[in-house]
């Protein structure tokens, strides 16, 4: 392109260079060193730089985190490169793009301010979630030494944790403050109270400890267990002294326990040999009662059960484990000569027997009546009546035979 068809500008007789813009011509520079063509060359190549320079930004803009502030800085540098430009070419292209890239870095610094406030938002529900675990803490923990660590941990997640805005952090520290300094003045005056107790729980095991040592030689076995039993009871009652204390206390109690029931458990040894003697006489009666059943001659049986039972209450106390096997075992013989008695009893028994055959009458007396309705139903072909009096003739059949069975029993 020469300087005789260049759209954008001109070079006059006296070298004076000119920029054609949308206001009309605007002096550039004036070029005495060459000809007019390589004037405008010169004054393109200027024009190409700052084209070069707005595309560069552009490219930052759209692909970088280039900040608002460092983007509307070097628009607007450019914008006065531009309009002071001593250059040739389309400047209102070139100021038509930082215009439009001024939109851009807006919309940029609008999603920053958006950004920024959400994470001011997250920030601060991050902290409040924070300030109110320690709060919790303070006002309900009682796992001091977990708890303290805990709010250790808080104080670090706080450090850590993206900051608010002033107002809301200062607010919320000190809320984090006073909560860590109630937790420690409440963590204080527990252990305060803690180290009272354990006095207190000290002097009383001490008055513990000497009674169960009055106690150890004691030979009334049962008084003397139950009052060590109450005295554990008191021990456990008492709370605990300090570790060192507990230790001394608790072994000094325990030797005092160990010594009684030791003695008593050698004086028990050989009350339990005298037990299983017992339990063996009484093995040899229940199996000699065993051989009564099953009962053939009912008198017999019951003179034989009583001469057992009074041999078996002259043996005396059997060993706790055997007990229930051995009475259950004795128990099951005489309930049987007992039902053999009562059986004997009933066939006896006149009006059992005359009430037994009244019954058998009855239901067979019964039978036939449904038997006839049954008869006149299946003539009259009604379905419904056929089967309801089947109903009534099965049931009544099943209790006919029950009571043919409890005659028969009645009357052998």
């Amino acid at each position: 392109m020469t300087s005789v068809n260049d759209p954008w500008g001109r070079v006059d007789a006296d070298g004076t260079v000119y920029v054609r813009t949308a206001e009309g011509e605007r002096v550039v520079g004036s070029w005495q060193a060459g000809s007019p063509d390589e004037a405008l060359a010169f004054f393109r190549r200027k024009f190409e730089s700052l084209d070069t320079e707005i595309t560069l930004l552009e490219q930052r803009v759209t692909t970088t985190d280039l900040s608002p502030a460092q983007a509307r800085g070097a628009i607007e540098r450019l914008q006065v490169s531009v309009s002071e430009a001593h250059a040739v070419g389309d400047l209102e292209s070139l100021a038509a793009r930082l215009e439009a890239l001024t939109g851009k870095v807006d919309q940029r610094q609008e999603e920053v301010r958006a950004h920024r406030d959400q994470a001011r938002v997250e920030a601060r529900s991050i902290k409040e979630g924070i300030v109110a675990e320690a709060e919790q803490i303070a006002a309900e923990a009682t796992h001091w030494k977990n708890s303290s660590e805990r709010l250790r941990q808080l104080l670090e997640e706080w450090k850590a944790a993206p900051r608010a805005d002033r107002s809301v952090e200062t607010a919320l520290w000190k809320r984090l403050s006073a909560a860590r300094n109630a937790f420690n003045k409440r963590r204080k005056a527990y252990f305060a109270d803690l180290e009272e107790e354990r006095e207190t729980a000290r002097a009383a095991k001490e008055k513990l400890c000497a009674e169960a040592e009055s106690l150890a030689s004691s030979t009334d076995w049962s008084g003397t267990a139950a009052a060590f039993r109450e005295l554990m009871r008191s021990w456990k009652m008492a709370g605990r002294a300090s570790r060192a204390d507990e230790e001394v206390l608790w072994g000094r109690f325990k030797t005092a326990q160990d010594t009684f029931f030791q003695a008593r458990a050698q004086v028990y040894s050989a009350k339990d040999a005298a037990l299983r003697e017992h339990a063996a006489v009484k093995t040899q009666l229940l199996a000699e009662a065993g051989k009564l059943v099953p009962v053939t001659d009912v008198r017999a049986a019951r003179a034989a059960l009583r001469g057992i039972q009074e041999r078996w209450e002259q043996a005396g106390p059997v060993p706790r484990e055997a007990h229930e096997r051995l009475e259950s075992g004795l128990r099951r013989i005489e309930d049987a000569v007992r039902k053999a008695e009562d059986t004997q009893w009933r066939r006896s028994n006149p009006e059992a027997l005359a009430r037994a055959q009244d019954t058998v009458e009855q239901i067979r007396s019964a039978i036939a009546g449904l038997e006839s309705q049954l008869a006149k139903a299946l003539e009259g072909d009604d379905a419904k009546a056929v089967r309801e009096t089947e109903e009534a003739l099965a049931a009544r059949r099943s209790w006919l035979a029950e009571a043919e069975r409890t005659l028969a029993e009645l009357s052998s």
